[in-house]
């Protein structure tokens, strides 16, 4: 948690410096929507975070996720008859505090027991929308019961808004792709993500959120999407222990 003022700003112009940065040319949309998860973490009193996004039946499904614990917890509301903070704040637009999961087994009973299966005691969630149209929302998890202050409130939604902003950029709306069509290849886009991480924990006998960070650091070192590398891992055009061997190299 940032402490000084001074501090907090700092990291703030290089959160939203490297989000645009992300966001050149031909970036991908699944490192973005894991980065801004990642600094949901960083810059706000929380444990974890996800991103949920509607595919092309208007469903909302999984993006992306801070650690597996915060991917159980996701899947669990997709899974649940689509019920759970993420959900509501998605279908009203508004932002949802759940401030002690525990007093809403009445009305969310699956997602109350993996959250404190998981150890998550509250839950924040902001919609995610470009104008007026919603295309997902962003959930923020915490081991310990409260809320977020009003200014962390405010920060948590702008971070959502560039993700909006990110996922329906005018590069792909100018090659005349509708705004679903763009969003379905982001929600396919992270299957093969998964699947690789999956080859990866395997070959290199880590955990998967060990092997989404390699997966990571490797797109990064080499210059490469998550997407790209996804794909050349499950094709064998990277070899998935030479992913595994990039943690010992870089230690």
């Amino acid at each position: 948690m940032l402490g000084q003022p001074l501090e907090r700003d700092q990291a703030l112009l290089l959160t939203f410096a490297d989000l645009a940065h992300a966001m050149v040319a031909d970036y991908d949309v699944i490192d973005l929507a894991h980065r801004l998860a990642g600094y949901c973490v960083e810059l706000l009193p929380v444990d974890a975070a996800g991103l949920l996004l509607t595919d092309e039946r208007g469903t909302l499904r999984l993006l992306a996720s801070s650690n597996e614990q915060a991917r159980l917890v996701e899947l669990v509301q997709l899974e649940a008859d689509q019920s759970g903070p993420c959900l509501e704040s998605f279908r009203t637009g508004a932002p949802v505090t759940v401030t002690d999961v525990s007093t809403y087994e009445h009305k969310w009973p699956e997602f109350v027991t993996e959250a404190g299966k998981q150890g998550f005691h509250a839950v924040y969630a902001v919609p995610m929308r470009l104008r007026e149209h919603r295309v997902g929302a962003l959930n923020m998890f915490s081991s310990t019961p409260g809320e977020l202050s009003a200014d962390d409130a405010r920060l948590a939604q702008a971070l959502a808004d560039v993700a909006s902003i990110g996922i329906v950029q005018q590069r792909a709306l100018a090659r005349s792709e509708t705004i679903v069509e763009q969003l379905q290849g982001a929600l396919n886009s992270r299957i093969t993500i998964e699947q690789a991480k999956g080859v990866v924990s395997e070959r290199a006998d880590v955990e998967v959120d060990t092997a989404f960070g390699l997966l990571r650091d490797y797109a990064r070192a080499h210059n490469m999407g998550l997407q790209r590398l996804a794909g050349s891992v499950l094709h064998d055009r990277v070899q998935a222990d030479e992913v595994a061997r990039f943690r010992v190299r870089h230690r």
